[in-house]
């Protein structure tokens, strides 16, 4: 299979936030129960290292980063969102897209990404797993589902290897 990774756009929303809403209708991908605005989405990411895998006009993922925290000493520190579409998993169109974020992440200058995967999600978790990421624990009943129910997430990390300590301090 053939396709393009490359710079999510303004115009890539309508495709994005339709994967999004695939991701919300499994029930095992976030906590969010409905499609955000491109504006509201807008605010809540980095600007930097948001990436969609193309085949010519057509979306088949997406992945990007959210701050985890407005304090300056944590601004190397990101939130992966992945999400690829339905009829296109298992094509390593995830681990390609994660791949290439790392590689952006590291370019703009961020330390540590991390991830809250529902402990069910066995796939997302094996993806991470394969490009770098560690278990650093369980998050016991973290939030609770709009099915009903606590739900506990794994919480994983991945620490740059290239943006290393002596680089922290700049």
């Amino acid at each position: 299979m053939e396709y393009s990774i490359d710079e999510m756009k303004k115009e890539d929303w309508i495709q994005v936030g339709s994967i999004y809403k695939e991701g919300i209708e499994t029930g095992n991908a976030t906590f969010q129960t409905e499609i955000p605005t491109w504006e509201d989405w807008d605010k809540g990411h980095i600007s930097k290292c948001r990436l969609v895998a193309r085949q010519e006009n057509k979306i088949l993922g997406w992945i990007a980063l959210s701050p985890v925290s407005s304090r300056c000493v944590y601004s190397g520190v990101a939130e992966v969102s992945i999400y690829i579409k339905e009829q296109y998993r298992g094509n390593r169109i995830g681990e390609n897209l994660l791949s290439k974020l790392i590689e952006c992440s590291e370019t703009n200058g961020f330390w540590t990404l991390q991830s809250g995967i529902f402990v069910e999600n066995h796939a997302s978790l094996a993806l991470h797993k394969k490009c770098g990421f560690r278990v650093i624990g369980i998050r016991e009943k973290f939030g609770k589902s709009n099915r009903g129910g606590w739900r506990d997430i794994v919480f994983l990390e991945r620490r740059s290897k290239v943006v290393g300590i002596d680089q922290r301090s700049n």
